[in-house]
């Protein structure tokens, strides 16, 4: 296949993701860094016309605090049965096909949310994939917190959900081949790249919500940090060489991160909108001066 753009270490193809994986030779690929679409529905071209348009369907508009307009955010609460057996189902084929790209050792790094993550959890490990914990980006994400819906002055003192202080990432990890450093010998994956000599890579990563700058570059409604993304990238190498791929590259953010710590990256975008804007994203966002992932 074709690729539909290359820029500095990064390629990009216009495609289904799981058509261009089932094209892939097996044992190709060393990582995987990805913000999927966590529900499907909410990135099916119905909904994403809508979000377009500010008509609203599974894209929530949240409403104004102190004079500031929230993004839209999806809600999962409207996913019915249907939708959810779609979801594990899809996530299912996704990570088979995974397990057979990656190499041995290889890690795949995923954000969720927490009303689905434990979906998405079993179609992944039911995949073959093993499951390593989760990675808690520390941010807060202006989810729940709301009292209830046009009840708020009777039930003043009642929240519907906690606000979501934390998004969680999922990580995974293909079979290993022999021990962790035979595997590192042989494939050069089985572990995560520590932060130094002295601090190993952890689970809990302070962030922030993506700054002005960075959404003016790509405006992409899942756009998450550069800062955050490239401590994520860094570690997903544990040797610092191989490829990593974002089977949802959207604007391009995971590709960005892996350029700017110099590593190899593929993307893969179906959207043909957000294709175009990768194409212009990945530099700039690639160039944005934010803290290292080594913490100088």
């Amino acid at each position: 296949m074709k690729a539909a753009f290359t820029r500095g270490k990064a390629t990009v193809y216009h495609s289904d993701c799981l058509l261009w994986l089932g094209r892939r030779r097996t044992n190709t690929l060393h990582a995987v860094v990805t913000d999927p679409p966590y529900g499907l529905v909410e990135y099916t071209p119905i909904q994403q016309q809508k979000l377009r348009s500010g008509s609203g369907g599974v894209w929530r508009k949240p409403p104004v605090i102190g004079g500031t307009t929230r993004a839209p955010v999806p809600r999962f609460t409207t996913l019915s049965p249907a939708d959810l057996k779609n979801m594990s189902d899809f996530f299912l084929l996704w990570g088979r096909e995974i397990n057979r790209v990656l190499v041995p050792g290889g890690h795949v790094m995923l954000a969720t949310n927490p009303l689905v993550a434990h979906r998405v959890a079993r179609s992944l490990e039911a995949a073959g994939l093993e499951i390593r914990g989760t990675i808690t980006r520390l941010v807060m994400t202006m989810r729940g917190g709301d009292r209830p819906k046009n009840a708020h002055t009777e039930f003043s003192d009642v929240t519907v959900m906690p606000r979501s202080m934390a998004e969680p990432w999922l990580l995974f990890r293909v079979p290993l081949d022999g021990r962790v450093q035979d595997n590192l010998r042989k494939w050069g994956t089985g572990g995560l790249r520590r932060i130094s000599g002295q601090r190993p890579f952890g689970d809990v990563i302070r962030s922030a919500p993506t700054h002005k700058r960075e959404r003016l570059l790509a405006p992409h409604p899942s756009l998450k940090p550069q800062a955050f993304m490239r401590q994520l990238v860094r570690a997903s190498l544990p040797l610092g060489r191989g490829i990593v791929l974002d089977p949802f590259a959207g604007s391009g953010s995971t590709l960005a991160a892996a350029q700017a710590v110099g590593y190899r990256s593929i993307g893969i975008e179906q959207d043909p909108k957000y294709l175009a804007l990768a194409k212009s994203a990945i530099h700039r966002l690639s160039r944005i001066d934010c803290p290292d992932p080594m913490g100088s």
